[in-house]
């Protein structure tokens, strides 16, 4: 009888493969080893720091020149951290305390852990599994561990923190999908699966250790469902819905060049989603047309200081150009709450999520501000660029901001340096308040790009990553399609344009009612573009119509759902 787990789709798609368990266990090695002088073993912590470092350099490297950018800025993260004096120290403290190597490495690195599990900002605690990634790889040099090798069957990456490191060094035709005992849809691992579009399963806690080596499941990442030895009847069933997926996938790839435009002839534009530039240009291959949200804090993330504008410039130029005359939409600088920087010295938040963050900091900070604003006007130049500003809740905030591109566009005219004047103002539409401030905002801005993952957390107080409420969290609940009505009616009444680049812009059933509701752009991660185009190409506008009538005399966003998924398969 084949074993049954309900966990959280993270990543959709069906995946059939052998268990891997990700993060050996290093018990017995430990317990084999020898250790020497204090000396020797700091010498022994020192060589393998280097070696690892390097090892996660030529990572970088590689991972750089395959196109694979966000991969590769999470590794470079881990190289960063593990020559950081700060976890270095530690273990070397932790070695003259108890003169063995590999034990004071993990020792050090679990009350690091600790430290960062305890914290109530979600992007610090998630920091915490890089910490134990990294440490884990010093240990397993110092014991002389070699790598897992793969071998020739497709494997299922399992454990209750999958380290980032083992997705990415698993090669794309070996690795069939994920799962993660964590919850989290945002930490390092998922967002690297979600980069190659690996189905991914999170949220079953200590389940994962319930599953053995070497197991067969099915994994399905549509309905966060996993089948452990599952019996000759299911295993036919998936292996038709894995055929469906590589037809699906073959469909996809015959729509690249294909514009988003239903039967009756409406169109769409759908763009990528992206953290670094050469991102842009692996969008082209899922037939994205522009950006709709560089996330530009990549740029700012993984260094000791501000970025010059310099540095700045050349990254959002190198963007701007890969979008080949259509549009590139750079989101100033989203710092704060998940994703704090050392060098802005933000104080301890209880609750950072409403706190100093994103254009809040922005406009308190002059020296941060005013170098990206500047990049972006200049990199302006060689294409069509926006500068969109994030958690905007007031008319306030908008004049201000206003006011800064005029000054950088001033010192730019002072200094002789070429700048683009038609470059587009926006803001992210991701709170309540700012939705329905969005016929006043209209009169200020070029447009609007709604930003649903915060929007819906805001909106309905559910943190999608806790467990014990994460059913609640769901896009299509009626106060929240109120919401985005609202916005995007707006857009329209005062003749700018709207958008949307948080999760929800990625399902292709809310991309009908969404195109009813007059949306102009979608904006997701590449990968899901093919989806969402298929289903607009299989609709008219006027069906459109008739189904967001419906939709939005619906009381439960379950209702929604589900009238969607019936009448689509219809």
């Amino acid at each position: 009888m084949p074993e049954k787990l309900q966990g959280m789709g993270a990543i959709p798609g069906v995946a059939i493969g052998k268990i891997m368990k990700a993060g050996q266990a290093l018990d017995g090695h430990l317990a084999a080893y020898k250790p020497g002088t204090v000396e020797e073993e700091l010498e022994k912590l020192n060589a393998a720091v280097a070696e690892v470092a390097d090892v996660l350099e030529k990572s970088v490297e590689q991972m750089r020149a395959a196109g694979h950018d966000e991969q590769a800025n999470i590794m470079e993260a881990h190289m960063f951290l593990a020559q950081d004096p700060m976890l270095t120290d530690g273990m070397t403290a932790k070695i003259e305390e108890m003169g063995n190597a590999p034990a004071a490495v993990l020792a050090s690195a679990a009350e690091s852990a600790a430290i960062f599990q305890s914290m109530d900002d979600e992007y610090l605690r998630e920091r915490a599994a890089d910490v134990l990634d990294v440490s884990k790889r010093i240990a397993r040099k110092i014991l002389g561990i070699k790598e897992p090798e793969v071998g020739e069957d497709m494997v299922v990456l399992c454990g209750y923190e999958v380290e980032p490191s083992v997705i990415a060094g698993v090669p794309d035709d070996k690795i069939a999908g994920v799962i993660m005992g964590q919850g989290s849809t945002t930490c390092h691992a998922v967002i690297i699966a979600k980069s190659r579009a690996i189905p991914t399963v999170v949220g079953i806690e200590h389940q994962t250790d319930e599953i053995p080596e070497g197991a067969k499941v099915v994994l399905d990442g549509n309905k966060g469902l996993i089948i452990i030895d599952p019996d000759p009847a299911t295993l036919l069933e998936y292996m038709e819905k894995l055929k469906q997926q590589k037809e699906a996938e073959a469909r996809y790839a015959a729509l690249r060049d294909l514009p988003a435009v239903t039967k009756d002839g409406v169109e769409v534009q759908l763009a990528a989603n992206i953290g670094s530039p050469n991102d842009a240009a692996n969008a082209a291959k899922y037939g994205n047309r522009g950006v709709g949200l560089f996330r530009s804090e990549f740029v700012f993330m993984g260094r000791e200081d501000i970025p010059s504008e310099e540095m700045q410039f050349e990254s959002y130029k190198k963007a701007i150009e890969a979008c080949n005359g259509e549009l590139c939409v750079i989101r100033t600088m989203d710092i704060g709450g998940d994703k704090p920087l050392p060098y802005l010295n933000i104080p301890h938040e209880d609750n950072p999520f409403l706190g100093y963050r994103a254009i809040r900091i922005s406009l308190n900070r002059r020296d941060l501000f005013m170098p990206q604003l500047k990049a972006i006007l200049r990199a302006g130049v060689y294409g069509k660029a926006a500068i969109m500003a994030p958690m905007v809740v007031s008319v306030d905030e908008i004049l201000r901001l206003r006011a800064f591109v005029r000054e950088a566009m001033q010192e730019l005219e002072d200094e002789g340096k070429e700048y683009s004047k038609s470059v587009q103002l926006g803001i992210m539409v991701e709170t309540p308040a700012a939705a329905v401030m969005t016929p006043t905002f209209a009169k200020y801005v070029d447009f609007f790009s709604i930003g649903t993952n915060d929007l819906v957390q805001y909106t309905l107080s559910v943190d999608r990553v806790n467990p014990n409420v994460h059913y609640l969290y769901n896009h299509f609940h009626p106060a929240v399609l109120q919401l985005i009505h609202r916005t995007i009616k707006a857009a329209n009444d005062h003749g700018i344009w709207a958008g949307m680049c948080g999760e929800m812009a990625s399902d292709p059933y809310a991309a009908v009612i969404l195109m009813a509701m007059g949306i102009n752009e979608l904006s997701m991660s590449a990968p899901s573009i093919p989806r969402v185009k298929e289903m607009i190409r299989s609709v008219t506008f006027e069906e459109a119509k008739g189904h967001l009538a419906k939709v939005m005399e619906m009381e439960t966003g379950e209702q929604v759902l589900k009238y969607l998924q019936e009448a689509m398969e219809r």
